[in-house]
């Protein structure tokens, strides 16, 4: 059974940081695509990032030089890194297979001060 747990979310103020994970079990994220999305309060969801089965990961522009996204093989767990964070980022924040078919449950990430 694929599994999804994201980790990592919390409250922190304009400017903070915060790293969020995601480990997976049913299979190996070495050999998967992933990508990180997310959905604010009233909106859609929104790509933030993406890792290749290769470990490069990947970014929209509007994140660059922000979050960063790695992966750890032996614990079988992405990450996202974010920096700088901005009110703009508050939102729940899933962890999800790069072909869609799976979902974490998401991890609340708010930006206040």
């Amino acid at each position: 059974e694929v599994q999804l747990v994201e980790s990592g979310g919390a409250l922190v103020q304009p400017g903070g940081s915060l790293r969020l994970s995601c480990a997976a079990s049913g299979f190996t994220v070495s050999t998967e695509g992933m990508i990180w999305v997310r959905q604010a309060p009233g909106k859609g969801f929104e790509w933030v990032s993406g890792i290749w089965s290769t470990g490069a990961p990947y970014y929209p522009d509007f994140v660059k030089g922000r979050f960063t996204g790695s992966r750890d093989n032996a614990k079988n767990t992405i990450y996202l890194q974010m920096n700088r964070l901005t009110p703009g980022d508050t939102a729940v924040y899933y962890c999800v297979t790069a072909d869609m078919a799976y979902w974490g449950q998401g991890t609340q990430v708010a930006v206040s001060s």
